[in-house]
């Protein structure tokens, strides 16, 4: 197969040669494609395009997929191939949950309790993410957010608290860029300054109430993409059969 007439021209083959374990390489790609949505919820694999595109044999392909299926990130069927799995609003909403009660403690425990540095290192961060809303770069912004969270987490020194939120971000990202727009880049950038302010100020009641209603305002717009675009969800019908079906404790 030429590679320009490859369905995947996302996909990148490594300049070099692979060190170390093809499949972590591979399954690394794929969960890469994945939660960036270039491959989308629903759509069908096609594990010869992968192998050519990536100059792989089709073993760690498989493996790959099957490690991805363990995620929830890809569906196998028997005889019948391997899909991209389709987001569930519930489960979604059990890791927005998750977050909300650990991220919410985080910022209450650094706030007045943090490193010289964390002050600093969020103010340059919020600069990216201005900048990425000027220009609409909403994958530039997405990881800028994530940082965001990461470095109030890294200033806690708290490997497990954070292993807790890693093992949610998978499905949680790419259901949120889902609602990537230039109107959720700017309402985000806000909530984010909230949460900024409370910590300049040294106020952990306002610094976690703000990350509570930060994380509260995302997943109602969730909830309401998946209502409008059920087939990009497993449990979309549910959703529209059942306003009630992922009722969020709001506040």
């Amino acid at each position: 197969m030429k590679l320009d007439a490859s369905p995947y021209p996302f996909l990148v083959a490594p300049a070099a040669p692979t060190r170390g374990n093809v499949t972590v390489f591979v399954t690394d790609t794929l969960r890469q494609a994945i939660v960036q949505l270039d491959l989308k919820p629903g759509e069908v694999i096609d594990k010869g395009a992968i192998c050519d595109r990536l100059g792989v044999s089709r073993f760690p392909v498989s493996e790959a997929l099957a490690r991805l299926q363990a995620e929830g990130l890809v569906d196998i069927l028997p005889q019948r191939g391997s899909t991209v799995s389709l987001v569930r609003i519930i489960d979604v909403l059990e890791y927005m949950l998750i977050r909300k009660a650990l991220e919410a403690e985080a910022v209450r425990v650094v706030t007045g309790n943090h490193s010289d540095e964390l002050v600093e290192t969020l103010q340059r961060n919020m600069s990216y993410q201005r900048a990425a809303v000027d220009i609409d770069d909403r994958n530039g912004f997405h990881e800028r957010d994530l940082e965001f969270h990461d470095i109030i987490f890294g200033d806690m020194r708290f490997s497990k608290v954070k292993g807790v939120i890693e093992n949610t971000r998978a499905n949680l990202d790419r259901a949120r860029r889902l609602i990537l727009s230039p109107r959720r880049l700017s309402v985000t950038l806000n909530e984010h300054q909230n949460i900024l302010d409370g910590i300049v100020a040294n106020d952990a009641p306002a610094a976690s109430g703000a990350m509570r209603a930060h994380i509260d305002s995302v997943m109602a717009e969730l909830i309401t993409f998946a209502t409008d675009h059920a087939e990009l969800f497993a449990d979309g019908d549910m959703l529209r059969e059942d306003p009630a079906y992922a009722a969020f404790p709001f506040g």
